[in-house]
């Protein structure tokens, strides 16, 4: 799988860069209270037994988890300086109980995670890269670090469930690409974004949606969409807080000049960041849905590396 072809999908609204002010991550998490399953494909990096999970140094290594396998347990020290990236292959693999800590400064502008499903159902959970990344693009790229990024071969179904991302400085999900190509599914659930760049969960295809989870921008950090429909869509919204504080939009549906539907249903959203509805898409409320946000990380989701590496929240 190819790191990040994402010139495909072009930017239709510029985002701005970073904004200043008193961080309150560290209040967010308080409020909200080597690698043995896969084939290395670049240098090994320093891989230390640590209690219940392994602990990765960061060095460029470029990993591998197969069909049907199972990568658990991790402890990523991104304080290297150094860049590592995580790729997947086939069908009904596993990520789960991996911590990234310290910020990515290598300016690869790649991908952390490169996922796709060809045909069956993956799962990532309990995932915590909430220290972000630097704002610098890849020389190759021209893109910023992204999160996750779902390969446009995805031709079957992926559950993000727990995972905390934060200060990207580009998508924390960037889901849209199997729209107009695999057409597989994306379900984020009980997941925490804040503060990224460009769009925090971007999805496409019709079954993909967000639920019980939380967007977040504040005065730290990146000010991307909060949530970004691409075509065909649906894509269901569904119990979920988006707290803008009027940084860009909330909810945008449509991009590229192509349209899409948006259901929004028990949720709460910015008023003054608001909803956008370009080139004939729709954004359809329904159930108690509001706009008095409050984001929150969701119960089980890790606020911690070490948290999510011993699977302990």
């Amino acid at each position: 799988m190819a790191q990040n072809p994402r010139t495909s999908e072009t930017d239709t609204t510029p985002t701005t860069g970073r904004s200043d002010g008193l961080s309150r991550r560290n209040y967010v998490r308080s409020v909200a209270a080597a690698a043995a399953a896969v084939t290395s494909l670049g240098a090994a990096g320093t891989v230390a037994a640590q209690g219940d999970y392994e602990v990765i140094e960061a060095a460029g290594q470029s990993l591998t988890v197969a069909d049907g396998e199972t990568w658990e347990n991790k402890l990523i020290d991104m304080t290297t300086g150094g860049d590592i990236s995580i790729t997947t292959q086939g069908s009904d693999w596993t990520i789960r109980n991996i911590g990234f800590k310290g910020k990515n400064v290598s300016g690869a502008g790649t991908a952390t995670f490169a996922i796709s499903d060809t045909g069956g159902s993956s799962t990532v959970e309990n995932v915590y890269l909430g220290d972000g990344s630097d704002g610098r693009n890849g020389r190759s790229t021209g893109h910023g670090q992204t999160a996750f990024w779902v390969d446009p071969k995805h031709s079957g179904h992926v559950d993000l469930r727990n995972v905390n991302i934060q200060g990207f400085a580009d998508n924390a999900v960037y889901g849209s690409s199997p729209g107009s190509n695999g057409g597989g599914t994306i379900h984020i659930d009980s997941c925490f974004a804040a503060n990224c760049r460009v769009s925090h969960f971007r999805l496409a295809t019709e079954g993909s949606k967000v639920t019980n989870s939380s967007v977040l921008v504040d005065e730290e950090g990146y000010e991307g969409r909060g949530i970004w429909a691409w075509a065909p869509g649906t894509i269901e919204i569904e119990d979920c807080q988006i707290s803008m504080n009027g940084n860009h939009t909330a909810v945008v549906a449509g991009a590229n000049g192509q349209g899409t539907d948006v259901v929004l249903r028990n949720t709460d959203y910015d008023q003054a960041a608001g909803i956008s509805e370009t080139a004939g898409s729709t954004v359809r409320l329904e159930g108690d849905s509001g706009t008095d946000p409050l984001a929150f990380i969701p119960a089980g989701t890790p606020t911690s590396p070490e948290e999510a590496a011993t699977g302990g929240n």
